[in-house]
């Protein structure tokens, strides 16, 4: 079973991309917590394969990383790729948003799209697969829901009349950018690993 390392120290995602490559003959394990990477690209997808290259290059191992935010419409792509650091924790992060949104109260005004982008990198840190998924929704102005992480409570997806933090795991994970990036990714990893 080939081995991809996850260009992350956070057990979680680990636990998520498991979840997203469970099909897959990849053996993941994370890097390891003292490697630090900075993320100086100014793309989702700059930022993956940075990620992905440069702990595949300090470990000789295949890697694999992802790099996902939220963009609203609104604010011109804002919080963007500095959607993590845009506060100390998740609710400051949330507060933060809905007060840049208040002058925009209706749902139009609100419209948002999740990005993921995932890179997966040769031990030589060549780049050898990348993928994008992309879901749309809008920002709503009070949080609902106790699932999911980060800004879920505030993203609203009208077809599903839900927020990410309402829906059950299996929904989510069917039509988020995530899902919509792995199950991308998944299909080039299984070409990768038929040809090694």
């Amino acid at each position: 079973m080939p081995k991809l390392i996850v260009a992350t120290s956070n057990p979680g995602k680990l636990r998520e991309m498991q979840a997203y490559l469970s099909g897959s003959s990849w053996e993941l394990s994370l890097k390891p917590a003292e490697l630090d990477v900075d993320e100086t690209g100014t793309t989702f997808a700059t930022n993956a394969c940075l990620k992905a290259s440069e702990v595949a290059i300090a470990l000789n191992e295949w890697a694999i990383a992802d790099d996902s935010g939220l963009q609203v419409d609104a604010l011109n792509g804002a919080p963007g790729i500095y959607s993590a650091r845009y506060a100390d924790t998740d609710k400051a992060r949330i507060d933060r948003l809905l007060q840049e949104l208040a002058d925009f109260p209706e749902p139009h005004q609100r419209q948002a799209q999740f990005v993921c982008a995932v890179a997966v990198a040769r031990p030589d840190g060549t780049i050898v697969a990348q993928a994008e998924g992309i879901c749309r929704g809008e920002i709503l102005t009070a949080p609902r829901g106790v699932d999911g992480f980060g800004y879920d409570p505030i993203f609203y997806v009208p077809s599903k009349q839900l927020a990410f933090a309402e829906m059950s795991v299996e929904t989510k994970r069917s039509i988020s950018h995530r899902g919509i990036a792995f199950g991308i990714i998944t299909q080039k990893l299984a070409e990768i690993a038929a040809g090694e």
